[in-house]
């Protein structure tokens, strides 16, 4: 099992949660089995997102796939705040 981090800073929190919960099928096609939204103490447009899945390759596919990108910049992700990490279960 893999689980991917994801750290960012939005616009808006609301507009980036309805374009979020709007590509749940994209998360799906692409493998992913879990998802957990959290936001900062402090600053709600800081968002952090947990993404499990089966294996590393499933995860590096989803995270290169141009549309997810597409989602993330309809969303408002400030790009220059993103950072992504994968961890695997030992």
């Amino acid at each position: 099992m893999v689980t991917a981090f994801v750290q960012h800073r939005v616009k808006d929190y609301d507009a980036w949660r309805r374009v979020y919960d709007s590509v749940a099928d994209m998360q799906e096609t692409g493998g992913v089995l879990t998802d957990s939204v959290y936001r900062a103490e402090g600053d709600p447009n800081v968002v952090m997102v947990a993404h499990q899945f089966s294996s590393i390759s499933a995860a590096h596919d989803f995270f290169g796939s141009p549309a997810l990108r597409d989602a993330m910049r309809r969303a408002g992700v400030e790009e220059s705040s993103l950072r992504v990490e994968f961890f695997e279960d030992v």
